[in-house]
């Protein structure tokens, strides 16, 4: 079952309130998605560590309801 933009968008911003997101579907079919998300709460953290809180900001829909996210992250600084 896939997930729509809004609902990924949502799952992100609740967990993320700062966070400015813009969610692209790749292709068209609801499960290839890539993300761009700038958030304030990322400054001091490793890539990896910003792409796991994005990841549980999910909580446990990837490789479920979501097949595949290509995420970027910032600050907004950056």
């Amino acid at each position: 079952m896939a997930m729509d933009a809004a609902t990924i968008e949502a799952m992100i911003r609740e967990a993320l309130p700062d966070a400015q997101v813009s969610i692209q579907d790749l292709r068209g079919d609801g499960d290839h998605y890539a993300a761009h998300i700038v958030s304030a709460e990322f400054r001091g953290k490793s890539r990896v560590q910003q792409h796991q809180m994005v990841y549980a900001a999910l909580r446990g829909k990837m490789g479920g309801e979501l097949h595949a996210l290509a995420l970027q992250t910032a600050t907004p600084d950056a």
